[in-house]
């Protein structure tokens, strides 16, 4: 287990943000992007998040909206990766799955596209 700490790992979160496709990111509207240690339930399984309404389920998003959130989960991450580049590598695919689910991309499509 690779062992980084929260501002580290955040900063390699920001740096894989940064190299995604703008197409990709211009579209994302009133979208916080967080990291925590460990899901909820505390568990190793979950590497991240979409915590929100997907695009293609949303009505009129009006002012004022609470931001819906992409959760990058550190402890998991990293206890599944042997090096950096492994990392950089399973932090750029979470980002992408959970940015797809913002767009209304489900896990089965996503399974077919080789992003779950």
């Amino acid at each position: 287990m690779l062992d980084l700490d929260a501002d580290a790992f955040e900063a390699l979160v920001v740096a894989e943000l940064d190299l995604l496709p703008d197409d990709m990111i211009d579209g994302l509207e009133n979208v916080a992007f967080v990291v925590e240690d460990r899901p909820e339930d505390g568990s190793l399984d979950l590497l991240g998040l979409y915590d929100g309404t997907a695009l293609t389920d949303r009505g009129q998003y009006g002012f004022g909206e609470m931001p819906d959130r992409i959760i990058l989960f550190r402890e998991p991450l990293l206890a599944m990766c042997a090096d950096l580049d492994e990392l950089r590598d399973e932090i750029h695919v979470t980002l992408v799955h959970e940015i797809a689910h913002f767009y209304g991309i489900d896990d089965e499509k996503l399974h077919e596209l080789g992003w779950a």
